[in-house]
């Protein structure tokens, strides 16, 4: 058998993890509707050979956007022209399955895949915010349950639509005029409750068979939902203990859909903070603390924990028996949740551990602390790999590449180079087999 390797992704949180990110030296304010920006960042990414690239979408303005950038770019489009650009790099998008269709969806990523030469991935989210709830004719946002269950119905249509082509469907022969053969593209005929889904499917079978399956969430709901589609799962862990018990449990969950316990990568998000000494890397740290104005930091809070600002002490710790959020975000509540417990902080305390963020933990200091870190977390099993925020980007993911890669190449955890071409074999997932030839063996 062969020893496990790290993974590693850039999460391209527009200007960085920081929300001041974009007022620092070096900066560009406007990087966040620059496409050229993903285009250099995910060429940085792909010279220290990181696994793929992840954006985040939301399809609404659901921050303050008169203190930072938000995600606005969709996100396929933008990872089109970042494939056009790079050579290797996989290219992970997110789609929510709330507010799109099954076959737009399974087409669109069928393309991407296509396009890319086999480097295309979906990350699968259920979006609970009532900012996109109402920009698709909705009151109020959809019941947890309800999105979930949707979610993996919507996942099972995609799937049977990339399968929907077998590999030899396409002949093209030029000397018989015989382009398709039509016996080997199937109709999945889908009627449920949710979907009704005729196909077959207009591409051709993806060059990966389906391109990468991704999940994002951390709810019971949202670990059923990986634990039977998903490939990899982008977590958030505060803690290494956390981090253990959430790989395991997800692991458990896989098997009963008699899933392999290897089948499914746990890659929690990891928010860096790089500088020669730790001294410097906590100046740094410092100096985006105080470009964050405490108010935007204590409604960034609140909303995490569904609460009313105004019944926030800054100077005491979070009330007590803090209810679980009835429709979704569940993810980062628990762990900004668990950090402030843990910690015994303040509400003020708990802002300035956050760093401006929502629940993803951060290292500041050196490289080295950095390496020795993931090396900890990777060796123990909690965790496959990292999807990574950088403070700062670009000038943080160059830190990292330049830096922190050449010590966990030492160490041999990472790849020295790149030994294949799609994100399947970058993750080592095996490419899944079409039902059809698997049927008439």
């Amino acid at each position: 058998m062969s020893p496990r390797e790290l993974h590693l992704n850039i999460n391209i949180l527009h200007s960085g993890f920081s929300p001041a990110a974009w007022r620092m030296e070096g900066s560009d304010p406007r990087a966040s509707f620059d496409v050229n920006h993903y285009i250099n960042v995910a060429r940085i990414a792909e010279r220290g050979a990181f696994d793929a690239v992840f954006l985040a979408d939301q399809a609404a303005i659901s921050d303050r956007v008169d203190f930072r950038p938000l995600t606005s770019l969709e996100p396929t489009i933008v990872l089109a022209l970042v494939a056009a650009h790079t050579e290797r790099i996989g290219l992970i998008a997110t789609a929510s399955t709330t507010y799109n269709e099954p076959y737009n969806l399974a087409r669109r990523f069928a393309t991407l895949d296509h396009a890319s030469g086999g480097r295309a991935g979906w990350n699968i989210v259920t979006s609970a915010d009532l900012s996109q709830s109402r920009n698709f004719g909705l009151e109020k946002p959809v019941a947890h349950g309800s999105r979930y269950e949707r979610a993996g119905e919507f996942a099972e249509i995609v799937k049977a639509l990339w399968d929907s082509w077998e590999e030899d469907a396409f002949v093209g022969d030029v000397a018989t005029g015989r382009f398709v053969d039509p016996a080997k593209v199937h109709a999945i005929a889908h009627r449920g409750k949710h979907f009704s889904v005729h196909g077959p499917h207009n591409i051709p079978r993806p060059p990966q068979g389906h391109p990468v399956l991704v999940q994002a969430g951390g709810s019971d709901d949202g670990r059923e939902l990986a634990a039977e589609h998903a490939e990899a799962v982008f977590s958030a862990s505060q803690s290494f203990e956390e981090a253990l018990e959430y790989a395991a449990d997800l692991k458990r969950r896989a098997s009963r859909f008699g899933r392999p316990a290897d089948g499914i990568l746990v890659l929690p998000g990891l928010a860096t903070i790089i500088a020669s000494t730790e001294g410097e890397a906590r100046r740094r740290q410092e100096e985006l603390r105080e470009l964050i104005p405490l108010e935007y930091s204590l409604s960034r809070l609140a909303g995490v924990l569904q609460l009313d600002p105004r019944g926030l002490d800054l100077d005491a710790p979070l009330p007590d028996d803090i209810p679980l959020p009835p429709d979704g975000g569940h993810t980062f509540f628990r762990a900004t949740l668990a950090l402030a417990r843990r910690e015994r902080l303040t509400v003020r305390g708990l802002i300035r551990a956050l760093n401006g963020g929502t629940g993803h933990r951060t290292i500041v200091g050196t490289p080295k602390d950095v390496a020795d870190d993931i090396e900890r977390w990777f060796s123990a099993g909690a965790a496959d790999g990292f999807n990574l925020m950088p403070d700062v980007l670009p000038h943080g993911l160059e830190v990292f590449v330049d830096e922190v890669v050449p010590i966990l190449r030492q160490r041999g955890l990472f790849r020295q180079q790149y030994t294949g071409r799609t994100l399947r074999e970058h993750l080592g997932l095996a490419r899944p087999a079409n039902p059809y030839a698997a049927a008439a063996e």
